[in-house]
């Protein structure tokens, strides 16, 4: 498990940058760079929807599960990096999202 820090702050699971959904997926099977990877996870939360702290669970290390063969870090399709940066500011969609902490082998 990686600890994960999520900069995506509009992210239905960001809670004070930590992730609550439990684990994520890192897309991006044909990724050369950072920038061609996503959140495969990421949901926009809501307008004005109030978060409910009985509802979050932010987690400092969570499961990843990563589509990018071409990272180092993946073996198996898991993410095996000891931090993990998500990044998307102001991110409508997961493609406006991405895994900074990709590098290609």
């Amino acid at each position: 498990m990686a600890e994960l820090r999520c900069g995506v702050e509009n992210c239905l699971y960001n809670n004070s940058d930590c992730c609550c959904k439990g684990d994520i997926m890192v897309g991006g099977m044909r990724a050369d760079s950072s920038g061609q990877t996503c959140c495969e996870s990421f949901r926009e939360e809501p307008e004005g929807r109030a978060r409910n702290s009985m509802d979050d669970h932010p987690c400092n290390t969570i499961s990843i599960d990563c589509e990018a063969v071409k990272c180092t870090y993946n073996t198996n399709y898991r993410c095996y990096a000891e931090h993990v940066d998500i990044r998307g500011c102001g991110a409508q969609d997961c493609r406006e999202t991405e895994c900074s902490t990709f590098r290609e082998r």
